[in-house]
């Protein structure tokens, strides 16, 4: 049985009220389209809390050295900043996500956002309905408002909003660390965090199949089972 790590529930929640509070202090700024026009159908919109330059359109969720500056909307929200400040690992991007009713995030992987990468995405629902069908490799999640998940993005992922209000999720991608590795393996073991190897030649299956066995760990065990397939 495949044990890896598509999803984790943290056993924490954040406060509804107040994550609706400051949700509705930023509301009216100018969300920016999702530049990935292909991959939805509706509108899908976002807005940073933290970015490179401070901007608050900046809205790219791309790895840099330079650290993450605030921008006007987490200027004004004092509860996203505790959230933000709880967290004691490095953010490389923070955005407010907004998929309007109707709207559809068509099936796609997210390159490199598995922990297992040394990096992760963190979801935070601030406004959800039932009508939300968030589908991770097949099987579908229900996030609900206030919940923290960790999504392993490098899995096929899709959402679509058939309610009648608008989703508004905390998206938080960071670095990996030995803080963060103190969070997650307390839900998994540290095993089940593994990315199976692309093979490009039956003499590299074989040395990977090897190493695999020598594992001798359930993950490692799936892996060998899903590539003999």
């Amino acid at each position: 049985m495949d044990k890896l790590v598509r999803s984790i529930k943290f056993p924490f929640s954040f406060d509804t009220k107040k994550l609706k509070d400051d949700f509705r202090k930023v509301v009216n700024f100018d969300w920016v389209d999702h530049y990935n026009k292909s991959d939805y159908n509706g509108k899908w919109a976002s807005i940073a809390l933290l970015s490179k330059n401070g901007n608050y359109d900046a809205i790219n969720a791309l790895t840099s050295n330079e650290p993450l500056l605030p921008t006007e909307v987490l200027q004004s929200c004092a509860y996203f900043n505790e959230i933000l400040n709880s967290f004691l690992f490095e953010k490389t991007a923070v955005r407010l996500m907004q998929l309007d009713p109707g709207a559809i995030i068509k099936p796609h992987t997210d390159h490199c956002l598995g922990y297992e990468d040394g990096s992760f995405r963190l979801h935070i629902p601030v406004i959800t309905n039932a009508g939300v069908e968030f589908i991770l490799d097949g099987n579908r999640l229900i996030m609900n408002e206030g919940e923290c998940w960790y999504i392993d993005a490098n899995f096929t992922h899709s959402v679509a909003n058939y309610g009648t209000e608008s989703r508004i999720h905390l998206v938080i991608d960071g670095i990996r660390n030995e803080w963060t590795d103190t969070m997650f393996y307390k839900e998994a073991e540290s095993e089940r965090f593994v990315k199976p190897q692309k093979v490009s030649s039956p003499e590299e299956k074989e040395l990977i199949i090897a190493e695999l066995l020598k594992m001798n760990t359930p993950a490692a065990n799936a892996i060998i089972k899903e590539m003999e397939n």
